[in-house]
């Protein structure tokens, strides 16, 4: 229950109506990412302390209705129903008001109280566009605020309603929408039907629900279905829709989106006066350029290429500053610590581990700060409608380039956006595509390679190419899964476009912000497990026998022989020999040079099939596990080397084995997490199997033709 000096705020609005950058500017850094329960949607929540009161808000997903057709209108009706926050907050886009009006008017149908935050109003007054505020909040029955989130305008005016309608300042009533005499009268009857019937409770507003039993919303349906009274009500829907359809030529369901609309329109009519004539604007001249059919797709690609530069070029002395200073730790523990398992644990397991994965921290901040402008500021809506016709070529919707895009921050929620393609091969070939992305975990392994074994004037080109390799086996693969499993005929491409936005620096980098913590995160518990786990696997079972063995091979008498010097060399060269005996006895080498066979004609030796095994945890677990590798076999003459310096003096690696790997971490199967979710979202086994045989399939064949051909043209 809420307390007396906590306010609960949801925040609900359309995509790209500025909803996020309100919520950022609401409560700026003070804010968690979660997830909604049951779901791996994710959960955005801040708090601000504003007059005494602790004001906590939720930004829902964007949805451009109440509806149950897609995860996120699901989950921002479910939270407004279950949850009963103290108050909504509708974000609205004020350039373009009719779109978003539809959602105030299911709003309405919910008779919960809301307060129109009238975002972007600073474009409103640059595109000369005057709103009557007063008439068209008597019209909606609802106080509304003009705000612009960019320029942090109108925060306090909300923060201030917001504390006037806990205190009862202000009172916001529900507010009915008022439909037709014909819709109205099927309303009240079946509303009659539900309230009489004694034994049928719920907590759901009646109204509503018979507006959405009409509509013929499934989840509602599902809901009356398990009650005694669904036979009644399903009799009077069938008898009243043909009765309905038969005066009105139109089936409920439309009925009620016309006279939503006819609403909107009517109300706008009155209250919003546009310019007479239309001046081309920014967001027109960009377009003719950036969405051209002959120069679209070539900018975007520089587009790409550009930030992938970016990413190690400016991220180049960031990530030796880090290298140095866990070498720094690693070498002052060395020498405070004596030589234990617990020493060994936490310099060979933990910072080996952890550390080589932080390492490419500053990569990684590059790279989503880069995306996060892109999305910004609309570009990547344009990239997707750019892409349509090259997808509908190899058999796809337009909107699987969506998912395929959301696939290079993380598999998980690219799978759960599947959810918005109505076509089920169309939605399970994107799924099977998704792990061919570089999702932001394969980064730090394409980070270590590049930088080991290239130079650094072409290191952001090897990483483009990695990227374009994955899309290009993305859309081949993709032809091939609906000619031989999925055929059949895909839907027109439709997608809005917003207008290009400057999006506020501080909105940037809370996105990017955003990012980073889930990879600290992962850094804190999956990578640090996973290279403990490696640590002890690299460690055991200690083998006493192999030990005096090994003194056996102790020369004596030949010591006669040799010089002092000579002499004193003796016992560090039998503890390394004993010590890479020892190694080669341990779990994960017996693991190794188990699918060893398999890897080699990859160039793989069995430390990188160990390495490859660990990064089905998370693909960052490949960097650490190979760090973990190094530092536990290596000799105390090694130690201080990084894991980079490690590779270059390792005859197994070179340029070829290097881009054979990254071409096999680019496509293998993803982590855990990922195949997890795409077993839920595909719901059969044979798919989830298929998911698993055909990307490490394709892995192990490209990673073969890579492997050779690089052997022939660098070595």
């Amino acid at each position: 229950m809420t307390s007396s000096k906590e306010i609960r705020v949801a925040l609900v609005g359309n995509p790209n109506s500025g909803k996020t950058s309100l919520f950022n500017a609401l409560v700026g850094a003070n804010q968690k990412v979660g997830n909604f329960p049951g779901v791996t949607v994710e959960k955005y929540e801040g708090y601000r302390y504003y007059k005494t009161y602790r004001i906590c808000f939720v930004d829902l997903p964007g949805t451009y209705s109440l509806s149950a057709y897609s995860p996120e209108e699901r989950i921002a009706r479910n939270y407004i129903l279950t949850e009963k926050p103290d108050l909504l907050i509708h974000v609205i886009d004020g350039t373009n008001l009719e779109r978003n009006l539809f959602l105030t008017t299911q709003l309405m149908d919910l008779q919960i109280p809301f307060i129109l935050a009238l975002n972007m109003y600073d474009e409103v007054k640059e595109k000369n566009i005057h709103i009557n505020i007063d008439l068209l909040e008597n019209l909606l029955g609802t106080h509304i605020i003009p705000t612009s989130a960019t320029q942090k305008k109108g925060i306090q005016d909300l923060l201030d309603h917001i504390v006037a309608i806990k205190t009862g300042a202000i009172t916001v009533s529900p507010y009915k929408l008022q439909y037709s005499q014909s819709l109205n009268n099927v309303i009240d009857a079946l509303e009659k039907i539900l309230s009489q019937a004694k034994d049928f409770k719920t907590n759901l507003p009646l109204r509503w629900m018979t507006i959405k039993l009409l509509e013929n919303d499934k989840e509602m349906h599902n809901l009356v279905r398990q009650h005694p009274l669904w036979n009644n009500i399903n009799q009077f829907l069938s008898h009243q829709t043909a009765v309905f359809k038969h005066l009105t030529g139109n089936d409920p369901e439309t009925q009620f989106t016309e006279e939503r609309y006819a609403f909107i329109r009517g109300a706008l009519a009155e209250t919003v006066s546009y310019p007479t004539y239309k001046k081309e604007d920014f967001t027109d001249i960009l377009d003719r350029i950036l969405i051209n059919r002959f120069t679209g797709l070539p900018i975007f690609v520089v587009i790409m290429y550009l930030i992938f530069m970016a990413t190690f070029r400016l991220g180049e002395y960031p990530m030796l500053w880090i290298e140095q200073f866990f070498s720094w730790i690693s070498a002052g523990l060395e020498g405070m610590l004596p030589d234990t398992l617990f020493r060994s644990v936490l310099v060979d397991g933990i910072l080996a581990g952890v550390g080589g994965v932080l390492v490419f921290l500053p990569n990684i901040m590059i790279l989503f700060l880069g995306i996060s402008l892109l999305e910004g500021t609309g570009y990547m809506a344009r990239a997707a409608f750019v892409i349509d016709k090259l997808m509908h070529r190899v058999g796809l919707h337009g909107k699987s380039f969506i998912p395929m895009l959301i696939g290079f921050g993380c598999s998980v929620p690219a799978l759960m956006a599947t959810r918005t393609l109505k076509s089920r091969g169309d939605r399970l070939t994107t799924m099977l595509i998704i792990p061919f992305m570089s999702c932001g975990a394969k980064l730090p392994v394409y980070t270590l390679f590049i930088g080991a074994f290239f130079p650094s004037q072409h290191a952001g080109k090897v990483l483009f190419v990695i990227y374009i390799l994955g899309i290009f086996i993305a859309l081949i693969s993709a032809k091939i899964l609906k000619k031989v499993f999925f055929k059949g005929e895909y839907e027109p491409f439709v997608m809005e476009l917003p207008p290009y936005r400057w999006p506020s620096c501080q909105s940037l980098f809370l996105q990017m912000w955003h990012k980073i913590r889930m990879f600290l995160r992962k850094a804190a518990t999956v990578i640090l497990a996973a290279s403990v786990i490696i640590w002890w696997a690299l460690n055991f079972p200690q083998h006493k026998t192999i030990h005096q063995e090994s003194n056996d091979h102790i020369p004596s008498l030949e010591t006669h022989y040799l010089t002092s010097a000579e002499k004193e060399y003796v016992p560090i060269k039998h503890e390394a020999e004993k010590k890479a005996l020892h190694f080669e006895q341990t779990y994960a080498a017996r693991l190794g040079k188990t699918i060893e066979p398999i890897l080699k004609p990859l160039g793989f030796d069995w430390r990188i099939g160990v390495s490859l095994i660990s990064g089905l945890a998370a693909k960052e677990v490949v960097v650490s596990t190979l760090a973990t590798i190094y530092s536990v076999s290596s000799d105390e003459t090694e130690t201080s080397r990084s894991l980079r310096e490690h590779l270059q003096n390792d005859p197994v690696f070179n340029p070829a084995v290097a881009l054979s790997l990254m071409v096999f971490v680019l496509l293998y199967v993803p982590c855990i997490a990922a195949s997890v979710v795409f077993h839920r979202e595909a719901g059969a086994w044979k798919w989830t199997f298929l998911y698993f045989f055909y990307t490490t399939g394709v892995a192990w064949l490209m990673s073969f033709v890579v492997y050779n051909l690089s052997t022939l043209i660098l070595l």
